[in-house]
């Protein structure tokens, strides 16, 4: 019986959309990677994916997997589409490209397929979120833009990534706080659940005060959502400018919040300074007479 060669890399290259691809017959002749499986390609002929969520990389981490790239080779190829003959674009596994460069590879094992820009854009981000390895603004601005640039509502959104909505509704408000703030977050100089608590003060000047605050008295989670909640529609004052000042003893949370109270109600900046025994001052500012006799009165009251 004759058999019609090459029917199968046809018929899968008519299903993919993509006949310049050619069929897997032809494919073989001109030593030409096949779309839908995987092949060894060239190093050279790869470049990154420009859909790339992922900013930064560890250096440290990347020589790490080179290391186990050079004793293991690479255990889970990367994904590539084809761009035209020997070129090729990432679609996921940059970190895997970078350390086979680094381990000093001519080739490395990649899955070809098809996808177009848009496509492109969500997989990348789709594949980085689910594997939980961005931070929690990489995380944020990923799905911002799966929103914005692919065109799905939050709903989508959280199909695509298999997360329930309110998480992915609970990242994207961490974009509304300032910058600072943002790149605390990103460095890990606070925790997500210090952030989130942040949102709730609607002052940005208190905002970047307590987070301020957060870093250097090393503020726990709970602490930083009583202060919000004392806070939320009033101005909080840091209490430590630098590291300098705060070298002697810093404060106690039960402490810094006396002194924000106290601040408050007598409408003036309050200062508390204690050593490492405990023993201290309290400051409290006045302008003349009256405003001291003032002070007395609220504090008798």
């Amino acid at each position: 019986m004759t058999k019609k060669r090459g029917s199968l890399g046809r018929g899968l290259s008519a299903i993919l959309g993509n006949t310049s691809i050619g069929t897997t017959a032809e494919a073989k002749q001109e030593n030409t990677p096949v779309v839908g499986k995987t092949h060894e390609i060239l190093l050279t002929e790869i470049e990154t994916n420009p859909f790339q969520p992922r900013t930064e990389f560890n250096q440290k981490k990347l020589h790490e997997l080179a290391l186990s790239i050079e004793h293991l080779g690479i255990i889970q190829p990367i994904t590539v589409r084809k761009l035209k003959e020997n070129k090729y674009q990432l679609i996921s596994g940059e970190r895997r490209f970078r350390a086979s460069k680094i381990a000093g590879l001519g080739k490395i094992a990649a899955f070809v397929r098809i996808a177009n820009d848009q496509e492109m854009l969500e997989m990348a981000l789709v594949e980085n979120i689910q594997r939980e390895s961005l931070n929690p603004i990489e995380i944020a601005l990923s799905y911002q833009r799966l929103i914005e640039e692919v065109k799905l509502t939050q709903e989508q959104c959280s199909e695509r990534v298999g997360k329930n909505r309110t998480t992915v509704t609970n990242f994207l408000r961490l974009l509304k706080l300032p910058f600072e703030i943002q790149k605390g977050l990103s460095d890990g100089k606070i925790s997500t659940g210090h952030a989130r608590a942040l949102i709730t003060v609607r002052n940005k000047v208190s905002q970047l005060n307590i987070f301020y605050d957060i870093v250097l008295n090393g503020y726990s989670v709970r602490d930083v959502e009583q202060l919000a909640k004392d806070f939320a529609n009033s101005n909080y004052k840091r209490t430590s400018k630098n590291k300098a000042e705060n070298s002697h003893q810093p404060l106690p949370f039960q402490h810094q919040k006396m002194m924000h109270d106290l601040s408050r109600n007598l409408e003036k900046e309050v200062k508390l300074k204690r050593n490492k025994k405990g023993k201290g001052k309290l400051i409290i500012p006045f302008n003349n007479d009256e405003d001291l006799a003032k002070i007395f009165e609220i504090i008798n009251n």
